[in-house]
């Protein structure tokens, strides 16, 4: 429908969709399936400039005409772009109708997802391992953004990750952000990972206390494996006026805070992870979190990763990347960090899944400081 719309009103010649794929790196044209081909890598191409800087970006073609590259985005959710092949250099107004067009086109795709392969197939370079399969379906998306805040998330290996997980949900005066990670590999892990985080969105959507929450998860975790494996888990509820930030530290994920220029590890009281014992009881923390900072989060596969050397990639390396990609935004920053991971990695594979959540606090508009 979007085709023969922008044939009509713009005299488009060709219309195109490029899906992000999981490990965002490339473009992948939803045409051709089950999978697609000739995909168009995201760093060295004209689509992904536009995918890079979420703005519209009008390319000259060798022949007559023009091609002009719209990122589809809804939310923050970078899903991928809109390409439109025009006979004569659009003007403002054209591009700024085609850009609606590809927002309108984003949020179409997240409601067609529900009835449809289509978009999911289109997003794969590579088959999904079951466990893969799993833990993506689990996620509520890899970027959000409102006036208050940025959230940018990413895991790799994206076709072959294990435990790691972040979820989020945002509402009128709150957020809530999970970052978990479950013991194991593979379907065990997956499937545990599924059981804690759905306990803790069922606590969570019955309204109760953040320690409650963690409790009645530890409770379902528990019940079901009886303290022989567990989940380690962050847990954060952001009060959106205020940004007064409620935290549970169950675990592995960290912290590390930017703010001002400086980068620093935020420690807060090691209580048990979920379901290594019966009946734990949590209590929060209080953190504040001020305009401008940026709250960057990070698994055990991160800090656990070791060069030819056998040395670990550990704080320095970390606290250095942080610095390093502090004019991206946050939907770019854990793709960065993780692409200098794998450079720091002694193999192409890996031994366990890493995870990176970055959140930039802007607080919300008018608020009392």
């Amino acid at each position: 429908m979007i085709r023969a719309q922008l044939s009509r009103l713009f005299r488009a010649t060709r219309v195109d969709l490029l899906m992000a794929d999981y490990a965002l790196t490339m473009l992948q044209p939803v045409s051709v399936l089950p999978y697609t081909t000739h995909p168009v890598p995201v760093g060295t191409s004209e689509p992904g400039k536009a995918f890079g800087t979420q703005e519209a970006h009008v390319e000259q073609r060798a022949t007559a005409g023009v091609t002009a590259h719209l990122p589809v985005t809804v939310r923050g959710d970078r899903l991928g772009v809109l390409t439109v092949d025009l006979t004569e250099t659009p003007d403002r107004a054209t591009l700024d109708t085609l850009a609606q067009a590809a927002e309108v086109l984003a949020h179409e795709i997240l409601v067609a997802e529900r009835d449809t392969d289509l978009y999911l197939q289109a997003r794969r370079a590579n088959r999904l391992t079951l466990a893969a399969e799993m833990q993506w379906q689990l996620l509520p998306g890899r970027a959000c953004s409102r006036p208050e805040y940025g959230i940018g998330a990413q895991l790799e290996p994206a076709y072959a990750i294990y435990g790691d997980n972040f979820d989020w949900s945002t509402s009128a005066d709150r957020l809530a952000l999970t970052v978990t990670n479950g013991m194991g590999e593979g379907i065990d892990a997956a499937l545990l990972t599924n059981l804690a985080v759905n306990a803790l969105r069922n606590a969570r959507r019955a309204g109760i206390p953040l320690a409650d929450q963690a409790a009645l998860a530890d409770q379902a975790v528990y019940g079901q494996y009886g303290g022989r494996v567990h989940v380690s888990v962050l847990l954060l509820e952001f009060d959106l006026d205020t940004g007064l930030v409620e935290i549970i530290d169950a675990g592995s994920p960290r912290m590390w805070l930017l703010r001002r220029g400086a980068v620093a590890p935020v420690t807060f009281d090691a209580q048990m992870p979920l379901g290594m014992f019966e009946e734990t009881q949590y209590r929060s923390e209080k953190f504040q979190v001020l305009p401008d900072d940026r709250l960057v989060f990070v698994s055990d596969g991160v800090y656990d990763v070791a060069s030819v050397a056998g040395e670990r990639y550990g704080e320095r390396a970390l606290a250095r990347a942080i610095n390093a990609t502090r004019l991206l935004p946050a939907a770019q920053v854990p793709r960065a960090i993780l692409q200098e991971l794998a450079g720091h990695r002694h193999t192409s594979g890996t031994e366990d899944d890493a995870m990176v959540v970055c959140l930039d606090w802007r607080g919300r508009p008018g608020a009392a400081a």
